[in-house]
């Protein structure tokens, strides 16, 4: 297999990563900016000519030293260039440099190309030439510190670049964050229930002929008459023309079945003109509908019978410099929404926070984008109806509340552009920030399941700590209720949204008192991967968010392993091995419940054949009978246990034994990875006669949990 790496706009890198494995890529990993894939050149084909969020396909050729220009110039021509290139070909060169010395790209892309051109002439005499805008080849240099990774840009321009724009507006949008948008906003499953699309400012078209052209199954690249692999000397013509032919048959099967159901308006006629112009180059003007129209005039069409989709790019505060000016814009289009969108979506994309608020709706759902360099918000909203959010009651805070309120305000705010750059949907917001209002606060954004039409939103689960003894239990109670307001007015939520567990006192200490019984689950996502949580019927959730990061530990060390999983509760470390490439993932748990839910979380993740293991069982007694061997071990076990079905356990005194059992089952050169949340836990010393020890404690807090750092202890362990 080759590799490639696909780039894209900062914040598309889970979106094209989950486009690159619909379309057959193998091997995908996001980065920043891009995604690396592994995969055959038809693949790398086929995102060409299918992606609708890169920017470009890039397949390397050659990475080498190059602590200065002349090492860069050998390592250039080190590859054999005969192999990709004729002598009458052409090429142009890209160069971006990455904290390295040497910074001059202009000069870097040259000396590139003087290497390229100078071995084609000390072996013939000829050299070919250069050409910047439809080369050969064009070639792709990445400079980070003394390392040059040297590829082929296989896409040749940038894959935004469809083929059909022939104007433009005042501020464009580029179209794979036009499709980004669309996916966000759940487009396809709204077209597929029937919905229409309406872009109130719609400017030159993009998002409104993007939509229909993903509706009508119309590859984003099938109109461009160039790519960067069409002069390339190893370029497999036929693949390339049966890619080309599948997808005219595909284009002219969506286009038969496509309504008209693309609405476009904007009160400048020009761009309008303009829009309609891309519409007829891009194949969809006798689908689209664009008029001149101001915002606040704006009606809901009346062919539009099924719930649809409202988006727009409004104008940003960078375009005229006074954000002040735009607040009734924003407001305008809260108010047609509320007035004529009833039970539809609305998707708002904004670079100003402030503005997004001015449109008066509450969002159930917000994303990073990036356009061009400029960060914005991609706010999503329900419209009315069933689905609408509601509103928050609306009372004055108790002074207590109101500090929890600003509290975790702040705490949003300071977390917020992370969560969103690394698309963390579940997270701890507040564990007893406020020592007087002793409690943990973890949001969960995830879709009901008995009601996967209805979109994502926020619930939050509040567990109360044990107050101390001199607390009294109605002060304590009071506190707690006034938490529970604070949070629902920093979050905007209504009290059915949030779960809360309490305390009461008991002899032996504090319980928790009894749980709701809804029997209602949400799915979550993290990490690109789904999971079953339970938010009211339960103490605990499903998912440990402080396990987070080792679970992502656990996912990149599966690959070609045979994983084994104790005390697996829900097995998501098992769902995240498996997704990182385990050969077999086993699964032990005593309780038949959770290894229910448990294969419920593999089947969502598509993790159900015979390959994935459950097993009940007591771990201890298992391990003794078990005769299987592991190269990768996971042990998460209760501080302590007591069981009608098994014998108690007590993780501090059993822990020397446990992992003894473990690595008489552990392959050679295998990993043990052992956690546990009991705070006075201390590894016995025989621990480290019989392992090699390393505390990966540190690392294995995520940021969200790292007011409490001792929330967990987790070690990895080999035998010695």
């Amino acid at each position: 297999m080759k590799q490639f790496f696909a780039t894209c706009p900062k914040g598309l890198e889970y979106l094209l990563r989950d486009e690159l494995v619909a379309l057959g890529a193998h091997e995908v990993h996001e980065a920043l900016s891009g995604v690396h894939v592994s995969g055959e050149l038809v693949d790398a084909y086929r995102a060409c000519l299918w992606s609708r969020l890169a920017s470009r396909i890039l397949m390397p050729l050659s990475e080498f030293a190059a602590a200065d220009e002349h090492a860069l110039y050998d390592g250039v021509q080190a590859i054999d260039w005969s192999a990709h290139l004729g002598e009458d070909g052409t090429l142009a060169v890209d160069a971006v440099s990455n904290a390295s010395l040497m910074r001059h790209t202009r000069y870097l892309a040259q000396k590139v190309k003087d290497a390229v051109v100078d071995q084609f002439r000390d072996r013939n005499g000829n050299r070919p030439g250069v050409d910047l805008e439809q080369p050969s080849i064009r070639l792709n240099l990445l400079l980070r510190k003394d390392r040059a990774l040297l590829s082929l840009d296989l896409s040749g321009t940038p894959l935004h670049r469809r083929g059909y724009r022939v104007g433009q507006g005042e501020a464009p949008l580029k179209e794979n964050l036009a499709c980004a948008m669309l996916l966000r906003a759940g487009w396809p499953e709204i077209f597929k229930g029937g919905g229409a699309l309406v872009d109130p400012m719609c400017g030159s078209g993009t998002l409104v002929i993007e939509a229909a052209l993903m509706a009508a199954d119309v590859a984003p690249g099938i109109r461009r008459s160039y790519f960067g692999f069409l002069g390339w000397l190893g370029h497999d013509g036929d693949a390339w023309e049966a890619l080309r032919a599948e997808a005219e048959a595909r284009a002219e099967t969506g286009l038969r079945a496509l309504p008209a159901a693309f609405f476009g308006m904007d009160e400048d006629p020009g761009v309008l003109n303009q829009a309609k112009r891309n519409a007829q180059q891009a194949g969809v003007i006798g689908f689209t509908r664009f008029e001149r129209q101001a915002i606040e005039h704006l009606r809901r069409p009346t062919d539009a019978t099924a719930p649809g989709l409202l988006i727009c790019n409004p104008p940003y505060g960078e375009r005229i410099g006074q954000q002040d000016a735009l607040a009734p814009t924003y407001r305008a289009i809260g108010d047609t929404a509320r007035a004529e969108f009833d039970g539809w979506r609305l998707a708002v994309i904004t670079s100003d926070e402030g503005l997004g608020r001015a449109i008066g709706l509450r969002a159930h759902k917000r994303y990073a984008l990036y356009n061009g360099a400029l960060e914005c918000r991609f706010l999503l909203f329900e419209i009315g109806g069933d689905a609408a959010p509601r509103a928050v009651e609306e009372r004055a805070l108790s002074p207590g509340a109101e500090a929890v309120a600003n509290r975790l305000r702040k705490t949003i705010k300071h977390l917020r552009k992370r969560l969103d750059r690394e698309e963390v949907h579940c997270w701890r917001a507040y564990d007893a920030d406020i020592p007087e209002y002793s409690a943990a606060i973890d949001v969960y954004s995830g879709r009901e399941e008995s009601r996967p039409d209805k979109p994502a939103a926020t619930w939050l689960h509040v567990q109360e700590y044990a107050a101390p003894k001199e607390i009294p239990e109605h002060v304590a109670s009071a506190r707690l209720a006034e938490l529970v307001r604070g949070a629902a007015a920093a979050f905007e939520l209504p009290r059915d949204h949030i779960a809360v567990k309490t305390r009461y006192k008991a002899k032996g200490g504090g319980k928790y008192g009894r749980m709701d019984q809804r029997s209602s689950f949400l799915i979550v996502e993290e990490a690109g991967l789904k999971f079953r949580v339970n938010l009211f019927d339960y103490l605990d959730t499903g998912l440990f968010l402080d396990h987070r990061p080792v679970r992502a530990r656990l996912r990149e060390a599966a690959r070609g392993t045979r994983f084994l999983n104790l005390f697996c509760y829900t097995a998501t470390a098992s769902v995240y091995a498996a997704a990182g490439g385990a050969r077999t993932t086993t699964s032990v748990d005593l309780s038949a419940n959770y290894l229910e839910w448990a294969a419920r979380n593999l089947a969502l993740n598509g993790f159900s054949s015979a390959a994935h293991q459950l097993i009940q069982a007591d771990c201890l007694q298992w391990l003794e009978h078990d005769r299987g061997e592991y190269d990768l071990i996971f042990v998460d076990p209760p501080t302590f246990s007591n069981s009608k079905r098994a014998e108690d356990f007590d993780v501090q005194k059993e822990h020397v034994r446990l992992l003894g059992l473990c690595a008489e089952r552990l392959a050679f050169g295998g990993t043990i990875v052992f956690s546990n949340n009991y705070r006075r836990f201390k590894l016995d010393p025989l621990i480290a006669e019989q392992f090699a020890v390393r505390d990966v404690g540190n690392a294995s807090i995520p940021f969200d949990f790292t007011r409490n750092s001792r929330i967990h202890q987790c070690y990895e362990l080999q035998p010695r």
